[in-house]
């Protein structure tokens, strides 16, 4: 059996699932985003370096794992009137695999969780600019009421006159969380190239420590137990270890379309993982060896 590392309370879901004492929960609509920039080793490090936090362990969804940036999307992501510079609605939504008014608030909701939870704004003052620093006080006080959801992004793009820089990001992958989990996300996973001038900080209120790393070392820490992440996290950052440079991931991720998947337990016991896309299965045979499952 072909095995993903998987956290082992994700096994003891499934099993109450199976038994009849677990009820599907409706899976909400998410986004994410795969912040991405050079190694400091160069491509021998392991592909470009990815932006994790880690969650915390008092959270109801996968408390203790390292993630990207991402979440919920806003019901008021779905009225976004403003300025925008990249593929129109209408394309996103073909490359999202779904509609348009879903696609534009999909879209409103990576770059809004992004600077939520890493201070990263992938918007500009005019179409061909991103902002150079979101440091400053004011940045942190609309960063806090955006959080807590005091604050529209549409409104905070519109009154400090803002374009959306859709232009910057990348569409990867697509994953729905397993009929187990009591609570189910419809994830949109989004790839983008650290802004030049920008920086991250530690500001997420649902995060307990933040880290650059190379994606290989990230997968490599999982192999060794010295990290927790979902799958979808780990075949990610095995995704992107393959490539060198963050224009390399961008890169391929032109003309990707989103087939949303949905991980099922294969297993028992120790040898319980989770499905995977047969399109990652020759990535994860090469990288954890064994037989296909």
């Amino acid at each position: 059996m072909l095995r993903i590392p998987l956290p082992p309370q994700l096994v003891e879901q499934a099993r109450e699932y199976a038994a009849g004492r677990l009820t599907p929960a409706e899976p909400r609509n998410a986004a994410t985003v795969v912040l991405l920039r050079p190694s400091a080793q160069g491509s021998s490090a392991g592909g470009p370096s990815v932006y994790l936090l880690r969650r915390q362990t008092s959270m109801a969804f996968a408390g203790g794992m390292c993630v990207f940036p991402g979440g919920g999307v806003d019901p008021r992501d779905f009225e976004a009137h403003v300025d925008w510079e990249g593929p129109t609605p209408a394309e996103w939504a073909v490359r999202l695999g779904t509609d348009e008014e879903t696609a534009l608030a999909l879209v409103c909701a990576a770059v809004r969780e992004t600077f939520e939870e890493s201070g990263v704004l992938l918007a500009g003052t005019s179409p061909h600019t991103v902002v150079a620093d979101t440091t400053g006080e004011d940045w942190e006080v609309d960063r806090v009421a955006l959080e807590k959801r005091d604050l529209a992004f549409t409104e905070f793009l519109a009154r400090r006159g803002l374009v959306l820089r859709a232009d910057l990001l990348g569409v990867w992958s697509g994953w729905l969380t397993p009929v187990f989990e009591p609570r189910r996300y419809r994830t949109w996973f989004f790839v983008a190239e650290m802004p030049e001038g920008q920086r991250t900080r530690d500001v997420s209120s649902e995060s307990s420590s933040v880290a650059w790393l190379p994606a290989r070392s990230a997968v490599e820490a999982v192999d060794a137990a010295e990290m927790l992440m979902l799958p979808p996290t780990y075949l990610t950052c095995l995704e992107i270890a393959q490539h060198d440079t963050p224009e390399h991931v961008l890169a391929a991720a032109e003309g990707r379309r989103v087939e949303m998947f949905t991980p099922q337990v294969v297993g028992e016991g120790e040898d319980a993982t989770l499905s995977m896309p047969e399109s990652l299965r020759a990535l994860v045979e090469a990288r954890l060896g064994g037989a296909d499952g």
